[in-house]
């Protein structure tokens, strides 16, 4: 399957990793800065077979590849996307699929046009511990399901967003919950059943004023089937990344994945005594050498295999629009000091510009 890489910037490397992984055709690269083409390059092996590109739309009509990543900035997913897959090609979308409820929803729309599949790129559901959870979710070993928090305790310092500047802006990315948090809000909703009432958010920038949006934020979460959220999410941590956690609170059993992005179970109790937890907690443990974790390479088999079978991805479009949605309704509850009902109609992060000003 021939493949492209559009964006060579931070979270690349994966991204390449999964694709030399999964055997697939490295058709060509892109970026607007070449420098970043050619460090990734050499960083792989990418011989002159791999053709670069500073054009997307050059590339895509060019090398005609039926894959493509989206890595650039947030506020360029939904335009290169549509772009993409009005050329028939199937895309991975890195998180957020895009910064607007219409830009999602125009997504979905076109992959359906199109007959192309698109998945979001929340790589975290394929985590072993996350997996090991859903599986027991989908059992209904929890019994009546309680409530879930998600906590993100991370350090982005100055150094961080001075490397790439659309970082922290409304624009082109959003804040700690959209850029960093969005992975374990996304299993947090997807873990509850996904169907939200309403949303009641506070964010704030306590840490970073040389950015425009948040670098905290805090959530209640009422879901329809009658459960409750907690999201907790920032990027003050000193002095590096202290932990991503995810609780899980039901009936009949309590569940905490831990460590660098929920890739370790640290609790596992439940009263069906279907399995004995020590070993649970051995067997799905993890050790990633960074918050970005082993996800991608499974996603990408499991696109790739979606493709072949004309079905949908375990993580699609939609699942990416159910994220983009929750953080949007905690940024307009938020800045409206108000509860928020969902679905939302039609909210995005330039809403929110002069927020903090």
């Amino acid at each position: 399957m021939r493949y492209a890489l559009i964006g060579c910037g931070r979270i690349s490397p994966n991204h390449i990793a999964a694709a030399k992984n999964n055997e697939l055709e490295i058709a060509a690269i892109c970026d607007i800065d070449p420098s970043c083409m050619e460090d990734k390059a050499l960083k792989f092996g990418l011989g002159e077979e791999v053709k670069r590109y500073i054009d997307y739309i050059e590339m895509i009509e060019t090398e005609k590849p039926e894959l493509v990543a989206i890595c650039t900035e947030s506020g360029k997913h939904a335009q290169i996307a549509l772009e993409c897959i009005a050329h028939g090609i199937n895309c991975i979308i890195e998180k957020p699929i895009a910064l607007s409820i219409k830009d999602a929803d125009a997504i979905i729309a076109a992959a359906v046009k199109h007959h192309v599949k698109v998945s979001a790129c929340h790589q975290n559901r394929f985590n072993k511990s996350v997996q090991i959870i859903r599986e027991a979710v989908d059992m209904k070993r929890f019994g009546r399901m309680f409530y879930a928090t998600a906590h993100i305790r991370w350090c982005r310092d100055h150094e961080y967003y001075s490397r790439a500047p659309w970082r922290g802006t409304w624009e082109q990315d959003g804040g700690a919950l959209m850029n960093q948090c969005i992975h374990n809000i996304d299993l947090l909703r997807w873990m509850m059943g996904n169907e939200i009432e309403e949303v009641v958010g506070m964010t704030d920038k306590l840490n970073h004023d040389y950015i425009e949006a948040e670098d905290m934020g805090i959530a209640l979460i009422k879901f329809k089937n009658g459960s409750y959220g907690i999201v907790e999410g920032t990027t003050d941590i000193y002095p590096r990344n202290l932990e991503e956690t995810l609780y899980l609170f039901g009936e009949k059993g309590t569940v905490k994945a831990g460590g660098q992005s929920v890739n370790v179970i640290e609790e596992w109790r439940f009263s069906d005594l279907l399995d004995d937890p020590e070993a649970v907690k051995e067997r799905f443990h993890e050790n990633p050498p960074n918050v970005y974790g082993y996800g991608h390479t499974p996603l990408y088999a499991d696109v790739i295999n979606a493709v072949k079978n004309d079905r949908q991805p375990y993580v699609t479009a939609m699942d990416g629009k159910r994220a983009l949605e929750l953080v949007l309704a905690i940024y307009k509850s938020a800045a409206e000091n108000s509860v928020v009902k969902l679905p939302l109609s039609d909210c995005a992060t330039t809403d929110f510009i002069g927020r903090f000003q």
